[in-house]
C-alpha cells in the first residue's frame, strides 16, 4: 500500500496476520502502527509490508484468542460483540472504524454498548462466537502455511494470560482519552474490564493507546 491510502481502523495482512491500523505516523520511518487481531500486540512497520483487507459478512477471524465470524442477519443481544464498519457517530459517541464494542441494550437494531455508545442498526455487524460452516478465514493472508499447532495455540484464550507484562490488575487506574474519565478497575474477568463507574471494556481495549492511557498501575508497586 501507498502511505496515503493507509488509515486509522483499517484490517491489514502483515507477516500473513491480520492486523488493524490504530495510528498513522508519516514523520517517522516506520509510520504504521498496528495492533495484531489475535493477541493485540504491537507492530510498527511501514505500509509497502501490509496489505489492505475489507471485512466482509461470513468473515471469520481470531479477536484476542477467541475465533468469531462476522453476520450482518444476525440480530444483536446484550452481551455480543459488534464491529463498527460504517461509522457515523453523533458528538458525544466515541468510537471509529472497526472498532469493537460489547451490546449493553437492543432497542429497533439500535444498540447502546458497554462504553455507552449509541450505534445504528446501519453501522455494524455482530460478531458470532465460534466459525461458522462456509465461512472464509482471514485471520491468515496463506492459510497454508499456518501449521495445526499454531492455529490450536492462536485460538486459546489462556495464552493471553501470559501474553503482556502490562496486563491491567484489579487497581489499576486508567484515564479515559475519548470521555475524559479517569475509573479505577474494580473487578475483571478473562475478557472484560470493569470500572468502578460502571463502564465495562474488553481487556484489548486498554492496550490501545488512543483509547486508555494507565496513571497508576499496581503491578508497578508489587
Amino acid at each position: 500500500m501507498k502511505l496515503f491510502q493507509v488509515r486509522k481502523g483499517q484490517f491489514v495482512f502483515y507477516k500473513n496476520e491480520l492486523h488493524k491500523v490504530y495510528s498513522v505516523k508519516p514523520m517517522f520511518k516506520q509510520s504504521v502502527h498496528l495492533y495484531r487481531m489475535k493477541d493485540m500486540k504491537q507492530v510498527l512497520t511501514r505500509a509497502s509490508e501490509i496489505t489492505f483487507y475489507r471485512p466482509n459478512h461470513n468473515d471469520s477471524f481470531i479477536f484476542y484468542g477467541k475465533r468469531y465470524t462476522i453476520d450482518k442477519d444476525t440480530k444483536p443481544k446484550p452481551g455480543d460483540y459488534i464491529l463498527i464498519i460504517k461509522p457515523t457517530p453523533d458528538f458525544l459517541d466515541h468510537y471509529s472504524l472497526n472498532d469493537i464494542e460489547k451490546v449493553d441494550n437492543v432497542e429497533d437494531g439500535n444498540v447502546v454498548t458497554t462504553r455507552d455508545n449509541g450505534v445504528k442498526h446501519s453501522e455494524y455487524v455482530v460478531m458470532v462466537v465460534g466459525k461458522a460452516e462456509d465461512s472464509n478465514d482471514i485471520a491468515y493472508y496463506d492459510k497454508n502455511v499456518v501449521t495445526d499447532e499454531q492455529r490450536l495455540k492462536d485460538e486459546s484464550p489462556e495464552n493471553m494470560d501470559d501474553n503482556d507484562e502490562m496486563k491491567p490488575l484489579v487497581g489499576d487506574i486508567y484515564l479515559d482519552l475519548q470521555n475524559k474519565t479517569k475509573a479505577m478497575i474494580i473487578a475483571m474477568t478473562k475478557e472484560e474490564i470493569i470500572f468502578g463507574h460502571g463502564v465495562r471494556v474488553h481487556v484489548s481495549e486498554l492496550m490501545d493507546e488512543t483509547k486508555f492511557s494507565a496513571v497508576y498501575r499496581v503491578a508497578d508497586d508489587l
